[in-house]
């Protein structure tokens, strides 16, 4: 029957053959714990795959335990109240067995507790009553808990209604992770209207029922990292509206004022942060660093021990190593005494001694600090030529980049210059061609005279405008000369700075080298020398004499 009902609860097949198999050959009467065991987690709890419901696997572990171990005497608490502080007790007691909730969980629990029932926690009464229980054991069992909040001791002057809400508040927040819960209104996906909801907000989803009883369940709001909740303003007639908006779906909703709704907006995006950041509950949380607190407490509290103990036997080994040297003491005492007269004669001798190798020492050091004096003098020389070597290789490095400069333009205007003379070969050649044909219409016929003058006269002012084209070239090339003696100049004048310079790191023992231009890539050879255009500008030059050709024409 215990097997059938645990793979009931645990939504796991129930294996009778398998049950009849694994107990056939044990005729030794009833099964105990341990041998029970064995059956459980390998037929059962293997097979669990987390998909039960948790409170009626809780109710039915403490239908059996229950009974047995629940005191007889009166409480102020009901059976269902005891069983939720059963359930929240294994939440938070320790991974060990027996199981126990240590001090500071009682403290936690029993301060939850006292804040739902709306009452000022007495601190100075609960250290009273863990200084009694510390004295005694680490923590208690489930069954001390249930005694412990059931007999009022931190809940005087609260009713039995009051204590049994906040009992059930705090199992809604740590063991159903309920977050927030409360009536509001909501708007309607398809009739618009607004209807009134007990809305529960959970780590990642928002559930709403018809009423607080949670029986009709209306539906839900799943949450993810991409839903937001914003402020909505009041509309139909509606106030302290607001909205949350997921991936499918839009949910506007109402709430009684404004705090209420401040509340429901803070604990969403606070659900949505922890759902973005992949965090667990923050009552889970604050549980897991307590746990990792008290461990860490515990070590150190070993640790301490530990110390504690081999300071103890150090401190023995200490006192045996005194009586010996105390009775060496005393048998040195009595060498001493005649070792005093002996002293007493070399002492003059030694002060003689160590007067004469003071002063030897005195002289020595004189020395050294003469020495150290001159040492530094010479390495603050030395650092001062280091700077002056630093400044003339800054120097240096601005007179070469001149240098470069002057020849990048010099090769500029080199370019240019040839690009000019090749485009003004061109116009001659064709001012050439131009007049033999001339000369050949001169001597046609004579019938073909007067249509050849039209030609000519077209031809001639095409030649007109080849003559101004030529010109421009002309002044061009000039101007191109002029900026090449320029730059001609800026070149001498940085190969002269160059030089000096060169003739200065000379006279430095050669501690810098100088820095000069690469080898540079072939260039164009014209009539007049090498050219200062690149093959882009001299395509783009022809280009361009190649349309006023055609537009002459």
């Amino acid at each position: 029957v215990l097997s059938h009902n645990l793979c009931t609860v645990l939504n796991v097949p129930h294996d009778p053959v398998a049950l009849e198999e694994h107990f056939r050959d044990d005729d030794e009467g009833p099964v105990s714990n341990q041998g029970y065991m064995p059956y459980l987690n390998k037929f059962i709890l293997e097979k669990v795959q987390g998909n039960f419901d948790k409170v009626e696997f809780n109710r039915m572990c403490w239908t059996l335990c229950a009974k047995k171990n629940l005191s007889k005497s009166p409480l102020l608490i009901s059976d269902e109240d005891a069983f939720k502080v059963w359930v929240i007790f294994n939440f938070l007691s320790e991974d060990k067995y027996p199981l126990i909730i240590v001090p500071e969980e009682i403290e936690y629990l029993l301060k939850k507790i006292t804040e739902a029932m709306g009452a000022g926690w007495q601190q100075e009464q609960f250290d009273h009553y863990k200084i009694a229980l510390n004295t005694n054991r680490e923590g208690l069992s489930a069954w001390e808990l249930i005694e412990l909040i059931g007999s009022g001791q931190f809940s005087k002057g609260m009713d039995r209604q009051t204590v049994s809400m906040a009992i059930n508040e705090v199992f809604n927040e740590l063991i159903l992770d309920v977050l927030k819960q409360g009536y509001m209104l909501k708007k309607g996906h398809k009739r618009k209207n607004w209807m009134e909801r007990w809305f529960v907000l959970k780590p990642n989803i928002i559930s709403y029922y018809v009423s607080e009883d949670l029986k009709d369940k209306k539906g839900d709001i799943i949450l993810d990292g991409n839903c937001f909740v914003e402020a909505l303003p009041d509309k139909d007639g509606k106030k302290c509206l607001f909205l949350i908006k997921c991936l499918d779906k839009t949910f506007e909703i109402s709430a009684s004022d404004k705090k209420k709704k401040q509340e429901w907006i803070q604990a969403i995006q606070t659900t949505v942060s922890l759902l973005r950041a992949g965090s667990p509950p923050p009552h889970k949380e604050a549980r897991q660093k307590r746990k990792e607190l008290r461990q860490k407490l515990l070590a150190e509290q070993e640790e301490l021990e530990r110390q504690m103990k081999e300071l103890q036997a150090a401190n023995e080994n200490k006192q045996k190593e005194l009586e010996t040297v105390r009775k060496q003491l005393e048998a040195a005492a009595a060498r001493a005494a005649e070792e005093e007269k002996k002293r007493l004669q070399t002492q003059v001798e030694l002060q003689d001694r160590f007067s004469l190798e003071l002063e030897r020492e005195k002289m020595v050091r004189q020395k050294m600090e003469e020495q150290v004096a001159q040492k530094s003098s010479e390495l603050e020389q030395y650092l001062q030529r280091v700077r002056e070597l630093e400044e003339m290789y800054k120097q240096l490095q601005e007179a070469l980049e001149d240098e470069k400069q002057a020849r990048q333009d010099e090769e500029t205007v080199r370019k240019l210059q040839a690009r000019l003379l090749e485009e003004e070969s061109a116009k001659r050649a064709e001012l050439e061609k131009w007049h033999l044909q001339q000369q050949q219409t001169i001597q046609m016929t004579e019938a073909e005279k007067q249509e050849l003058e039209n030609e000519r006269m077209m031809k001639e002012q095409a030649l007109q405008v080849a003559m101004q084209q030529l010109k421009q070239l002309e002044l061009e090339r000039k101007e191109a000369l002029e900026q090449y003696e320029e730059v001609k100049k800026k070149l001498e004048t940085a190969a002269n700075n160059t030089k000096s310079w060169k003739d200065k790191v000379a006279h430095h023992e050669g501690l810098i080298r100088l820095i000069e231009p690469g080898s540079k890539n072939p260039h164009l050879i014209t009539n007049w020398g090498p050219a200062a255009f690149t093959e882009a500008e001299l395509e783009e030059r022809q280009r361009s004499w190649k349309g006023k050709k055609a537009t002459s024409e």
